[in-house]
């Protein structure tokens, strides 16, 4: 007779089968980090230094969610996890555009003939990317799904619209086409064929909203990501830190700005950021203590076209994919904010990029370029990390 798979409710009673799961996951992630392949943005650190790890996943916004905690640190581990993946899926069906019941997909039925009522989350959430359109010129926008369906990207069938065809689209894209107010907490939008996607800060939130989940369980360490581009970081892995010394043999191609560090950095999680165009390679490592990281890239959506490469991440103000980065990542204090910057840098200049960290302190961006000479296939700008918060691969270029 086949033994019958266990229930929740026995798992998180720590029944006899619970130990051999810990140990199976805390494996699984340490084996796994050793292939440098299986993290296309972003590598969990596992540094012989560091404590074993406890591995929770489920999949959710077409993203494999993970929740990592320090092995033995606390018996509610499980629990915690689990109520922390449990959130991510409740928060999926709230924010998808591609779920018909979602809030977001009831906004987009109705918001051009009447003001639709929402909760809270989803309007805190607008109201954010709202007001992040207007600090970054427009280049986060939530009604710009229409490009990238024209484009292609949606079916993962890329192809290049003609220009009449991108014009017409833009009528329907802008900030200034989605209403909100508070009393009650509405959206409206102010003509027809607009429609909104929080694609841009979903899995961000989401993580966001997962915190509260494990404060409520009082756990303080964890890392948390999506997809591995929308990282999560409290508290820490206890490990030897790194030497004072890490920011020695910098790249040449490597330029930016450090802050004097403000916080104890050996206790944090380390991330490796791998590189935009040398599968398997890293182009560095950052520490984050108590804040998120989120990445935007476009190694693996994209097509050619009479020999041009087309991100999958349009400017909402041409309608015509961005194309001056190769990536970027941002630091920031929130998963949601650095998502949603991290798509508003990769569309900037870097000029504009460097602006923006200039007037938010907790802001850090990595930004990758394309060379400007052959002697390197890229060039790196980094503004606002704190001292000793990243350290380059010295075969970064």
């Amino acid at each position: 007779m086949t033994e019958k798979e266990p229930s929740r409710r026995q798992f998180l009673q720590g029944h006899s089968f619970f130990g051999k799961i810990r140990e199976a996951a805390g494996a699984a992630v340490d084996a796994a980090s050793e292939n440098a392949d299986a993290f296309p943005m972003a590598t969990t650190d596992t540094s012989p230094a560091g404590w074993p790890l406890l591995r929770f996943a489920r999949r959710a916004m077409a993203n494999d969610f993970e929740v990592l905690l320090n092995r033995g640190q606390y018996p509610q581990a499980t629990e915690a996890a689990l109520a922390v993946l449990d959130e991510v899926e409740r928060l999926e069906s709230v924010l998808s555009a591609f779920q018909v019941e979602s809030e977001i997909s009831r906004i987009n039925s109705s918001a051009a003939q009447n003001a639709v009522t929402t909760s809270s989350e989803v309007w805190n959430l607008l109201a954010q990317c709202l007001q992040l359109a207007s600090e970054t010129d427009g280049a986060i926008d939530v009604t710009a799904s229409t490009l990238w369906r024209l484009w292609g990207f949606s079916k993962r069938e890329g192809k290049v619209p003609p220009q009449h065809e991108i014009t017409a689209a833009l009528q329907c894209v802008g900030q200034a086409l989605v209403q909100l107010d508070t009393e009650p907490q509405s959206v409206r939008f102010t003509k027809p064929g607009v429609e909104i996607s929080l694609g841009c800060i979903g899995k961000g939130a989401a993580l966001d909203s997962a915190q509260g989940k494990l404060w409520e369980s009082g756990v303080e360490h964890a890392l948390l990501h999506g997809g591995r581009s929308s990282i999560l970081a409290l508290g820490g892995r206890m490990r030897e830190a790194w030497p004072q010394t890490a920011q020695k043999n910098v790249p040449s191609n490597v330029c930016g700005t450090l802050l004097e560090s403000t916080r104890d950095r050996s206790v944090g999680w380390t991330v490796g950021i791998s590189h935009p165009i040398r599968p398997g390679r890293r182009l560095a490592e950052v520490r984050l203590t108590d804040e998120a990281l989120g990445t935007s890239g476009s190694q693996h959506q994209f097509f050619i076209h009479q020999g041009k490469r087309y991100s999958h991440i349009i400017d909402p103000r041409s309608g015509w994919p961005a194309e001056n980065v190769l990536m970027a990542t941002v630091i920031a204090p929130a998963a949601a904010l650095a998502d949603a910057l991290s798509t508003a840098f990769f569309v900037l200049s870097p000029e504009q990029t460097v602006e923006y960290c200039r007037r938010h302190p907790g802001v850090a961006a990595l930004l990758v370029l394309p060379a400007e000479t052959l002697s390197s296939d890229c060039r790196i700008l980094h503004f606002g990390f704190e001292q000793n918060q990243i350290r380059f691969e010295t075969d970064a270029t």
